[in-house]
């Protein structure tokens, strides 16, 4: 069955009791891009067999055990996002956003020059941003087929007006706003300003849609890392990750009409607003074989990020009539807290050195989204329907991720590729949603200094639906088509020669 409403940019009105945690929160913190030092990021994260960069500590922790000596670098980034969005038109917005992408060190507590046995133990840190959140999006267009306000007639059908408060609190707004109200001789049924609620039906559409979106925030890890080498044959890692969000969703959903209408609508404003933080905790651990001087064999584990995430949320409504008439309500503004489980993840990847000019690096990751899992924080919120919706909605997928590497004495000229797969299920309305990537880079290294710079590319396209509708409507979905751009520049010192 498909769901009624896939957003991934922001999270739709909801009424009491559902508030905002559905599939698309649950997939938004469970995706990884792993973000990093500009060497990472432009040979598309292709790590899992290569390490011996510190932003491999939140991908395949043996790669700590790569490093001969101590090390510290920090990545700056320029994130540029372009999305264009088609509603009976097309619209487009833009942002930038200057961050921290990376910052870490690592150092020896174990060195010495023999062949066999424990040759290195390195411990390590690095923050690593592993999703960058911030979005801005524009849609505009006429509507000639339906209203927002007849999504919160539908919800509040069954409802008298004296249990809208408490039931449906964006329909109780939306009724004290006079956006809808009681069809004649009911108590219980709605209809819409579009429709002289229900006095003249059909109702009459061909308004204008604004919607205007403001995405701001991240997903980032501390990785604290352990890691060694053994003969130069094995190498082994573990992590301990901190994960950290910080996520802030804002909308404003403008309808306006210059038709006359029997009830004078002119124009409402419906402003949905939330903001989550959470701390999550995940273990990871990875071995990287070398079977062969020239060939690496990667694999690691990444257990469930347990996080726990606070919330805060509040929309408000206002309308304005042609007889003069202006109303604004809000709902109180809604505290809550609760629970997160994402999937493990599994990887592999292999590395070829191709004599001494390059290498190339192939990674697989397999994730399965339908197992991330809501739970309660002692409110005794009941999760089992909406960690259902995740099962039937979601399914796994598998990440693949490619890179090389030329070495022309002290200049390093690289490329990536990236492909993170389908989380939805077939038959779901965004059931076509993946992600590719391409990178290219470049890197000048000394003995201890070294510069290197990379420019990502992300590319995807999903269906953004406006509100929710039954049959009897036609989708309010827009076409979003999203291009990230992001440049980024690492600067490290290496110690202990």
């Amino acid at each position: 069955m498909k769901r009624i409403s896939l957003i991934i940019l922001a999270v739709l009105s909801v009424s009491a009791g559902v508030f905002a945690q559905n599939v698309d929160d649950a997939l938004r913190y469970s995706q990884i891009f792993y973000g990093g030092t500009a060497r990472f990021m432009s040979m598309g994260g292709a790590f899992t067999a290569l390490g011996g960069d510190i932003s491999s500590l939140s991908q395949n922790p043996a790669g700590l055990g790569v490093f001969r000596s101590s090390e510290f670098t920090i990545t700056p980034q320029l994130f540029n996002i372009r999305t264009s969005a088609g509603f009976n038109g097309t619209s487009s917005d833009y942002l930038y956003n200057f961050n921290l992408n990376q910052i870490g060190f690592v150092s020896n507590l174990i060195s010495n020059d023999k062949q066999s046995g424990l040759i290195t133990l390195n411990i390590g840190y690095s923050f690593n941003k592993t999703n960058n959140l911030n979005q801005s999006v524009i849609i505009h267009g006429n509507n000639n087929s339906s209203s927002m306000a007849d999504y919160w007639a539908g919800i509040s059908d069954g409802w008298r007006k004296d249990e809208l408060a408490k039931e449906v609190p964006v329909g109780f707004i939306a009724n004290r706003s006079f956006i809808i109200d009681t069809l004649s001789g009911s108590s219980n049924h709605y209809g819409t300003v579009f429709s002289n609620y229900g006095d003249n039906t059909p109702s009459v559409y061909g308004q204008n849609v604004r919607r205007i979106i403001s995405n701001e925030g991240y997903v980032g890890e501390h990785a604290i890392s352990i890691g060694g080498n053994y003969s130069n044959k094995i190498f082994f890692g573990a992590t301990l990750g901190i994960s950290k969000l910080r996520y802030t969703s804002h909308f404003e959903h403008l309808e306006s009409t210059d038709l006359n209408l029997p009830s004078a609508i002119k124009n409402f404003t419906y402003t949905d607003h939330f903001e989550d933080s959470g701390t999550g905790y995940s273990l990871k651990v990875g071995a990287i074989i070398k079977p062969v001087e020239t060939v690496r064999i990667g694999l690691a584990f990444h257990s469930p990020t347990w996080y726990r995430i606070n919330e805060y949320f509040y929309e408000n409504l206002t309308s304005n009539f042609t007889d003069g008439g202006h109303y604004e309500y809000s709902n109180n503004p809604m505290r809550f807290q609760y629970a997160l489980a994402t999937p493990f993840r599994a990887l592999a990847g292999v590395a070829v050195q191709i004599k001494k000019i390059g290498l190339i690096s192939v990674d697989y990751e397999y994730v399965d989204y339908s197992t991330a899992r809501f739970k309660q924080t002692g409110d005794g919120y009941d999760y089992s329907e909406k960690n259902m919706n995740i099962k039937n909605s979601l399914k796994s997928a598998g990440n693949i991720r490619l890179g090389g590497e030329l070495r022309l004495n002290k200049l390093y000229l690289r490329t990536g590729y990236g492909y993170y797969g389908k989380a939805f299920k077939p038959g779901e309305d965004n059931s076509n949603l993946d992600y590719r990537t391409v990178s290219f880079g470049a890197g000048f290294r000394e003995q201890r200094v070294s510069i290197d710079f990379a420019f990502t590319n992300y590319k995807y396209t999903e269906k953004y639906f406006l509100y929710a509708l039954d049959s009897s409507f036609d989708p309010a979905v827009a076409n979003l088509n999203t291009l990230k751009n992001m440049f980024t520049v690492t600067l490290g010192y290496k110690f202990g020669y």
